[in-house]
């Protein structure tokens, strides 16, 4: 028998009798086993991504579910066939049956991999809706009840300023309003002034059904600041908006006439002041004339600022010329049209007795002056000095109130003209400190003596 050529192997027993292609075989089959294991729950897992993408969620767990089934199904199918495939006495080396093993394993996970995958990004692929707002808390639970409010403690709570930190248990009306879509009740306080106080409580989600409303709530009041709080309602009732009702149109006729009272009667007479007071009032003063015409002078007289009312009415008679330059007592209407003075419709017109000079003009040496001359004289300390004006029927003659201090006014008597001449008026001055003094006279209207015609001065030296 020849010898085998060196580096030449030396067939084996077993590749005679042909064990080494069966096992090739073997290993062949359980791979083709494993690989379509794979590609099925590959398509599986394709199918998920699919039924995903068209957003219906019901296919989407229908889908998961049997992938899962599959996935289980498969490894135990595998096994099936290679049991079957195998030969009742496997020839297969330990060591490569271990490596089909290895590769056998990952494939079941790479499976698994792919369909979590899937269902992961299953989510993002269904379109989000707008975002839902999260309500706002509220306060649905009431506190204790707690102890009543007192008089004194209700009148801080209704005062806009006061009244921080007062909490009790009490009631409240005013008008529902919302505020940030929370409820608050306005409150009309003592002084005219608003107040606002949140409403909370388990009615908090109702009241808003009722803006614009008259609200009356009873429960837990607290004040947290000078102008607002808060209530705990435990009980309401609101009322519908009264209809404004259409004013009927003024009528005719004017409204009654009221009696001034002491008040207004002083205003009236005062100079600058009460401007449209109308009412049934008494008052006094001196008569004079303007012209034809009947004037009441009731305060200041000879100064800018004189008071006069015309007299009018059925007491305005001719006989009332008697009596110019006395005191009269006029009862009527009284309009005051400006702070100088207007007219009274007279009903009764009342003489009274002349108030007593104060200044005697006896044993008194007296400086006298006629008409608009302007000239300096000397005067006496606490002796007199008299100038006589003609008056203008419209217009009067006056000085300065603060000169009239100074230089000493006593009177200024209106005096009628004898037989149809014009009126003068006469101003009588006793001075009572010494110096130079510049005296002016305004020629102004009776109503508005800020309008003035013309004026002169004279320079007064009055002499120890």
């Amino acid at each position: 028998m020849a010898k085998p050529k060196s580096g030449a192997k030396k067939p084996t027993p077993a590749a005679k009798a042909g064990a080494k292609p069966t096992a090739k075989k073997d290993n062949a089959a359980r791979l083709d086993l494993i690989r379509n294991a794979s590609k099925k729950v590959a398509t599986a897992a394709t199918k998920v991504v699919k039924a995903v993408a068209e957003g219906a969620k019901g296919k989407v767990a229908a889908a998961k579910k049997a992938v899962a089934e599959k996935v289980e199904k498969a490894p135990a199918a595998a096994k099936k066939a290679a049991a079957k495939a195998a030969p009742p006495a496997p020839t297969t080396p330990p060591a490569k049956a271990g490596k089909a093993a290895a590769k056998a394993a990952p494939a079941a996970p790479a499976g698994k991999k792919a369909a979590g995958k899937a269902g992961g990004k299953a989510p993002s692929a269904v379109p989000a809706g707008p975002p839902v707002e999260k309500p706002r808390p509220r306060a649905t639970k009431l506190p204790p009840v707690g102890e009543p409010l007192t008089k004194r403690e209700m009148e801080q709570l209704l005062t806009a300023g006061e009244g921080r930190g007062v909490m009790g248990e009490g009631s409240l009306k005013g008008r529902l309003i919302l505020s940030g879509e929370m409820p608050h009740l306005v409150v009309v306080g003592r002084d005219k002034r608003e107040l606002t106080f949140l409403l909370q409580g388990p009615d908090q989600e109702v009241l808003p059904a009722y803006v614009d409303h008259k609200v009356s709530v009873s429960g837990l009041i607290k004040k947290t600041t000078n102008h607002s709080g808060v209530v705990e309602v435990r009980k309401y009732s609101a009322k519908k908006p009264e209809v404004e009702e259409v004013a009927p149109p003024p009528s005719d006729s004017e409204p009654k006439l009221r009696y001034l009272s002491p008040g207004e009667v002083s205003m009236a007479v005062a100079a600058g002041m009460g401007a449209g007071i109308k009412g049934f009032a008494s008052i006094r003063g001196n008569l004079e004339m303007m012209g034809e015409d009947f004037v009441l002078v009731v305060s200041n007289g000879g100064t800018r600022q004189q008071v006069s009312f015309a007299i009018e009415g059925k007491a305005a008679v001719k006989s009332l010329r008697k009596h110019v330059g006395q005191t009269l007592q006029v009862t009527g209407v009284v309009d005051k049209t400006s702070g100088w003075g207007g007219r009274i419709t007279a009903e009764t017109v009342e003489p009274r007795p002349s108030e007593a000079r104060s200044v005697s003009r006896d044993e008194m040496e007296l400086v006298h002056i006629e008409g608009e001359v302007p000239t300096s004289v000397d005067v006496k300390l606490n002796h007199g000095l008299t100038v006589r004006l003609q008056e203008q029927p419209g217009a009067t003659w006056a000085i300065e109130p603060t000169l009239a201090k100074r230089v000493g006014l006593r009177e200024a008597n209106f005096e009628p003209g004898a037989a149809g001449g014009p009126a003068t008026r006469e101003f009588f001055f006793t001075p009572r400190n010494p110096g130079n003094f510049e005296v002016e006279f305004f020629l102004a209207k009776a109503f508005t003596p800020g309008v003035v015609e013309r004026s002169f001065k004279i320079n007064v030296t009055v002499k120890p």
